[in-house]
């Protein structure tokens, strides 16, 4: 007998074993248990010898006779050509096989010979055909049965002969698993009934409770009858099951996740009264919003307790979360901590740093005439700066004197060492690994891991909150500052409404002439955009698999930013001062366009999702977004959120060469139809699958949850996460949580959880 952590070499033997190794990267009865079916084949329509025939062109149908003639024939004008045409046996309408290339089944499908024939009906002149169909030899003198591999698998598989044998072709259904070309479907079942037919009974991996209360069938019973059950309700009652499974895997994962990290040491930071927190909230030029005090006062408390903040404040764009952040960060400056803030690109760190010195003033001014008795210093290192001026940057991180350092990637190099960091915010987490903002939390003094702060303006739904940032306490804001102004948005379909566009031209002229700023997005740079070509570019990635797959392959390629900018130059915005932005220009050019965007001598910034998330210019009222087909819904609420920053109305025109009724544009009309970025984002989530939403395996293919869905299972998810929590006081070591996390934690198999 074998159990579910035995070797499939052991159980299977080596020949069959280690093709499942290599290509599918199952080593044991359990992965091969857990590699279930991806659906259910319909039933074989089975006919014996002299029954009457009424089948449509296309059918599938699988015939048992005697081959009552053999032909072997040669194409016209293709002498070498060959081909065998044999006859079934007393068929009304006749009944005919075609094989081609026929060296070898000429000496095996001979007159007499009792055959399974297997494929799709087509008709000629009023004879049934089957063109190189799958068949089976019955009544082989050696008594072996043989032929092709689809059918003989399944013989091999049940190791049923005669009338057993045939019924097994006659089941409701076949389950059909993700296979290829050198290990099929046929072999993978054949493997599954092999291993369950000397399979122990598996152990339970939920609690017995939990089993009862929510109705559920066993694991052993749910693993034997997703394969093999003809029941169809039996196998939903196991794909129920299993589905727990999959909730619990998950939860247990981020649950322990995040006991391990509460049990280390924090930097206590009480708040204190008159501090750098007490000025800068008094000499804020606007009233904090009732969610940004509520938030506040709850991080408040976790900076001052003595196990580390994991927190993730996620909020509208626009909704105030970088004074939120800075308060925060003050209150660790006061304790006498160090905080870091890293940001995924340099536009936006540079932009953080800008506008927290602007709201510090003079609070940021340590060691500068005019600089507040007890300021600290803002730091900015990033990847482009010079040698001399990251050299001057480091030296104020690793003396302290810059309380608050904001960087790129750059401040995760070795040369980056700390005085006392004691937080870590992250923004736009869902851009950096864990192991990146572990890095980073590792330049702490040894012993301390500091408080983390990890914020999006990307509204994330609560399946995904509760699965893939499941270990991170979350804060949302909701409510917009009082003054941000309304977003108009609507979509342009090229296409059918052509004058729409130069509406839009003339639109931006308006606004130019009243003293305002557009943005006007492409997807791609130039014509050598290499992101593009490769398909990493995140627009491309994240459209994937929401575009029909009939949008029209027609169209002409995307328009890129740099013929844009000529196009609009010589045409309709030719009386304008027009700006280019894209990702690969230099730091200094970025920041010169960026500075001059900000001061208004450019009108017009045509760009790339360079300036997605973080850019603030508050003059800036309408923006284009050509090819918006091409951008996911949340990158579109993310560049939508780069006007309406000041006081006048926004406009916001979403352009697409599809028409109004393919996939795409309902789903740009979906997102000019409502500014709730968690409406949107809920969307956002039915329309991808889990693995694009959860992350990758180390091997970059996506983590694939066969029965969870986090659009349709809020309930199933909430249960799990709960159980974990019980039994996780109980057990932390509990074996059978363990062994339904270990697909998602152990082995190398995933880097999970690489954006929380």
């Amino acid at each position: 007998m074998a159990t579910i952590d035995d070797r499939l070499d052991y159980v299977l033997g080596k020949k069959a074993a280690d093709p499942l190794e290599e290509q599918f990267g199952l080593r044991t009865v359990g992965d091969l248990l857990r590699y279930f079916p991806r659906k259910y084949s319909d039933a074989m329509t089975v006919r014996g010898e002299g029954e009457e025939l009424d089948l449509e062109e296309g059918e599938h149908v699988t015939f048992v006779d005697v081959i009552a003639k053999a032909e072997v024939k040669w194409a016209k004008n293709q002498r070498s050509r060959e081909y065998l045409v044999v006859t079934l046996r007393d068929r009304r309408p006749k009944v005919t096989a075609t094989f081609f290339n026929p060296k070898y089944l000429k000496k095996t499908l001979i007159e007499g010979t009792k055959v399974m024939l297997s494929g799709e009906v087509g008709y000629f002149r009023g004879t049934m055909q089957l063109t190189h169909p799958a068949f089976m030899v019955l009544d082989s003198p050696s008594g072996k049965t043989f032929g092709t591999k689809s059918l003989t698998s399944i013989a091999a598989a049940t190791d049923a002969t005669g009338d057993d044998l045939l019924a097994e072709f006659e089941k409701d259904f076949f389950p059909i698993y993700p296979a290829n070309s050198k290990v099929q479907t046929w072999d993978i079942y054949a493997c599954v009934r092999q291993a369950l037919a000397v399979l122990d009974p598996v152990p339970e991996t939920l609690p017995e409770w939990f089993v009862r209360e929510h109705d559920l069938m066993s694991e052993d019973q749910a693993l034997r009858a997703v394969h093999v059950s003809v029941n169809e309700a039996e196998r939903n009652r196991a794909i129920e099951r299993l589905t727990f499974d999959e909730a619990a895997g998950l939860q247990w994962g981020l649950v322990s996740r995040r006991h391990s990290a509460l049990a280390a040491s924090g930097p206590p930071a009480a708040r204190r009264d008159g501090g750098l927190v007490t000025q800068m909230t008094a000499q804020l030029p606007f009233e904090l919003t009732a969610g940004q005090r509520e938030v506040l006062a709850v991080i408040s408390e976790e900076l001052s307790a003595t196990r580390p903040m994991i927190r993730m404040l996620q909020g509208e764009v626009g909704s105030g979360k970088t004074v939120v952040s800075l308060l925060a960060m003050l209150q660790m400056i006061d304790a006498g901590y160090q905080c870091a803030l890293l940001a995924p690109t340099e536009v936006l760190a540079v932009q953080h740093a800008s506008s927290m010195r602007a709201m510090l003033g003079a609070l940021a001014g340590a060691g500068e005439l005019g600089g507040a008795e007890n300021a600290t210093r803002v730091a900015l290192l990033t990847g482009s700066m010079s040698a001399a001026q990251k050299r001057d940057a480091r030296r104020e991180i690793t003396s302290g004197a810059a309380g608050i350092v904001i960087g790129t990637h750059a401040l995760l190099q070795d040369a980056v060492e700390f005085d006392n960091l004691g937080m870590v915010v992250v923004d736009e987490q869902h851009r950096f690994g864990v192991e990146q903002r572990d890095r980073l939390r590792a330049k702490a003094p040894e012993g301390i891991t500091p408080h983390l702060l990890v914020m999006t303006a990307t509204p994330i739904p609560r399946t995904l909150a509760l699965t893939a940032y499941g270990d991170l306490e979350t804060s949302t804001l909701r409510e917009l500052p009082r003054g941000r102004q309304p977003i108009k948005t609507s979509t342009i379909f090229q296409t059918q409404k052509p004058t729409w566009l130069a509406r839009a031209w003339e639109r931006i002229n308006e606004e130019v002439a009243a003293g305002r700023q557009a943005y006007i997005v492409a997807s791609r740079i130039d014509e050598d955009d290499e992101d593009e070509k490769a398909g990493k570019a995140k627009a491309k990635k994240a459209t994937a698999k929401v575009r029909d797959s009939d949008d029209d392959d027609r169209l002409p390629p995307p328009v890129t930013v740099v013929d844009l900018l000529a196009g609009l130059q010589r045409g309709p915005l030719k009386d304008l001062r027009l700006g280019l932005m894209h990702g690969r220009l230099s730091g200094d050019e970025k920041d010169a366009v960026m500075g001059a965007f900000r001061a208004g001598q450019i009108d017009v910034l045509v760009c790339t999702t360079v300036i997605e998330v973080g850019v603030d210019v508050p003059n800036a009222t309408v923006m284009v977004v050509m090819d918006a087909d091409r951008f996911g819904i949340s990158q579109l609420h993310q560049l939508r959120g780069r006007i309406g920053r000041g006081q006048h109305p926004s406009l916001c025109l979403l352009v697409t060469r599809l028409p109004e009724e393919s996939k795409a544009g309902q789903r740009l009309t979906a997102v000019a139809g409502t500014q709730d970025g968690f409406e949107l984002a809920d969307l956002d989530l039915r329309e991808r699958s889990e693995g694009d939403v959860l992350g990758l395996y180390q091997s970059g293919r996506p983590i694939t949850l066969k029965f969870l869905s986090l659009a349709q299972h809020l309930e199933v998810i909430l249960a799990a996460r709960e159980l974990c929590e019980t039994v996780y006081e109980s057990d932390p070591l509990d074996s059978g949580m363990a062994a339904l996390s270990a697909p998602f934690t152990e082995d190398d198999k995933v880097q999970f959880l690489d954006m929380s």
